[in-house]
C-alpha cells in the first residue's frame, strides 16, 4: 500500500485581544470639588448666618496686599516685617476702640473655639492651679461645654447652672453657686442656636461683688448688640470674624488688664505671651474691617433684621400647627428664629428647605452633624421628639423683604409634604396640639 503523506497542518498564531488601557486621569483639586450635577433652584437664599457669613468685598480687599505684597513676618525687624507688625498693631487698635478695650487688652486667636478654651483653661490652670471650682450654663456653646468637661477630668468642679423655659440663666442662681473655691463664671451672651439674650450685666455685678472672674461668649452678638466691656463689667471675652462678614480662621479675646492667662500653645512670645504662633496679619485686618464696617450699620441694619425676624415668626405661627417658637420672644437676637415641629425631623426640614433653595439649619453648626437632639433645647424643658424638629433661621444683611416672603410661602408647604409621608408615631404630638386648641377655643 502507497504510504499516505502526513498532511502538515500550520497552527494559526491566536490573535492577541487589544486590552484598552484605561486611561488614568490626573485628580485635580478643582475636579475633586465639583459638585456632581444637580438641578439649581430658582431661588437661593441664605438663612444661615449663625453659622458663618460671606467675606464682604471690602473685607476681601482690604486683606488682599498681606498675602502677596505686605506678607512680612509681624515679628521680624526688616521693613516688611514692620510694616506688617503696623498693621497688626492698627487692627488690635480698631477691635479695642469698638468695644471700649485697651489695645494691650486684645489678644488675637483663630477664633472663637480657640477663645473660648484660652479664657477657661487660661484661669484655671493659671498659677499652677490644680483644682477650683467653674460656673458655666447648659446652654453653652460646645467650645465651652467640652472644655468644662475635660478640666472635670482633671479634677476640677464645674456647676452646670439650668435655664428656664426660654432658656434665661438667672443672676441669683449664679450667686448662690459661688463658693470659696470659685475661679470662673463663664456664661455666653446669646445663646447661638435659640437666640436668648443672657442678663450678662447682672451676672458680671455678682461675679465683681463676689471677686470672681467673669468671661462670656460673645459670639454670637458681637456687631449685633451694643457692647462695651467696661460699662459691662467684663473681664474676658471671646469674638470670631467670620459670624460679622470676615474671613475665617480669625478670633479675638478680649482680657482685661491685669489678669494673668496659662497659654494653651506654647511657643514664642507672640500676643504678649499669650497666644504663641505666627500672627495671621491677613485675618486680623480682615476681622479689623469686618468690625469697622459692621459697626456703623448696626443700628440701622439690626432694627430692619428684627422687623422681618417678627414678620417670619407671626406668619408661619399663622399658618402652620403644631410648633412653637423657641428661645425669648423679648430678650432675643434681631436676625435669629427657632422653631420646633411637632412630628418633623431638623435634618428632613432642612434638606427639603434646601431643594427649595433656602439655607438654614437644625441648630449650632459646630454640632449639627450628630444624632443626638441639641442639649440646649433639651435644657429649656422640650421633649428628645420634639427637639429634633427643630429649625433655626439666622437672617443677614443680604436678605430681603423678597426672600422673607419666599421662605414664608414655602416653609409651611415644606411642613405639610413631611408630615403626609411621617410615621403616625410621630403625629401623636400634632393630635395634642390640635385638641388642646379645640379645649381653649
Amino acid at each position: 500500500m502507497a504510504k499516505q503523506k502526513k498532511m502538515k497542518v500550520k497552527a494559526k498564531p491566536m490573535k492577541e485581544k487589544k486590552v484598552k488601557k484605561e486611561k488614568k486621569e490626573s485628580v485635580s483639586l478643582a475636579s475633586f470639588m465639583k459638585e456632581p450635577k444637580r438641578v439649581i433652584p430658582k431661588h437661593r437664599i441664605y438663612m444661615d448666618h449663625g453659622a458663618s457669613t460671606p467675606v464682604r468685598k471690602e473685607v476681601l480687599d482690604a486683606m488682599m496686599p498681606y498675602f502677596s505684597e505686605k506678607y512680612g513676618n509681624a515679628s521680624s525687624l526688616h521693613s516688611f516685617g514692620r510694616e506688617a507688625a503696623q498693621a497688626m498693631e492698627a487692627s488690635r487698635a480698631e477691635i479695642a476702640r469698638i468695644i471700649g478695650a485697651r489695645p494691650d487688652e486684645i489678644v488675637f486667636t483663630s477664633g472663637g473655639t480657640e477663645s473660648d478654651n484660652l479664657a477657661i483653661k487660661g484661669i484655671a490652670l493659671s498659677n499652677g492651679r490644680k483644682t477650683g471650682h467653674i460656673i458655666t450654663s447648659l446652654i453653652e456653646h460646645p467650645a465651652v461645654m467640652a472644655t468644662c468637661r475635660y478640666l472635670e477630668r482633671k479634677g476640677f468642679k464645674v456647676t452646670y447652672l439650668p435655664v428656664d423655659s426660654d432658656g434665661m440663666v438667672s443672676v441669683a442662681d449664679v450667686r448662690a453657686n459661688i463658693t470659696d473655691e470659685t475661679v470662673l463664671v463663664s456664661v455666653m451672651h446669646a445663646n447661638n442656636e435659640i437666640g436668648s439674650v443672657q442678663p450678662i450685666e447682672g451676672i458680671a455685678r455678682v461675679c465683681r461683688e463676689k471677686g470672681v472672674l467673669f468671661h462670656t461668649d460673645a459670639v454670637q452678638t458681637f456687631c449685633k448688640l451694643p457692647i462695651n466691656v467696661h460699662k459691662m463689667g467684663l473681664d474676658m471675652m471671646s469674638l470670631s470674624g467670620h459670624k460679622i462678614y470676615g474671613p475665617k480662621g480669625v478670633g479675638v479675646l478680649y482680657v482685661r488688664q491685669g489678669i494673668i492667662l496659662e497659654p494653651v500653645a506654647h511657643g514664642g512670645p507672640h500676643e504678649m505671651e499669650r497666644r504663641a504662633g505666627t500672627e495671621n496679619v491677613a485675618g486680623m485686618v480682615g476681622f479689623a474691617t469686618a468690625a469697622q464696617l459692621a459697626i456703623k450699620e448696626m443700628p440701622k441694619e439690626m432694627k430692619r433684621q428684627a422687623k422681618l425676624r417678627d414678620k417670619i415668626i407671626e406668619k408661619v405661627m399663622e399658618i402652620t400647627k403644631g410648633m412653637k417658637i423657641n428661645g425669648s420672644v423679648r430678650n432675643r437676637l434681631p436676625n435669629n428664629i427657632n422653631f420646633s415641629f411637632v412630628g418633623l425631623e431638623g435634618e428632613s426640614l432642612v434638606l427639603r428647605l434646601d431643594r427649595a433653595g433656602i439655607a438654614a439649619s437644625t441648630g449650632s453648626a459646630c454640632s449639627s452633624k450628630k444624632l443626638e437632639p441639641s442639649h440646649v433645647l433639651l435644657a429649656i424643658g422640650l421633649t428628645p421628639e420634639l427637639a429634633h424638629g427643630s429649625l433655626r433661621i439666622s437672617l443677614g444683611r443680604d436678605n430681603t423683604e423678597k426672600d422673607v416672603d419666599y421662605l414664608i410661602a414655602t416653609l409651611p408647604r415644606v411642613v405639610r409634604d413631611l408630615r403626609d409621608i411621617s410615621p403616625a408615631s410621630m403625629k401623636i404630638g400634632l393630635e395634642e396640639d390640635d385638641n388642646e386648641k379645640k379645649e381653649q377655643a
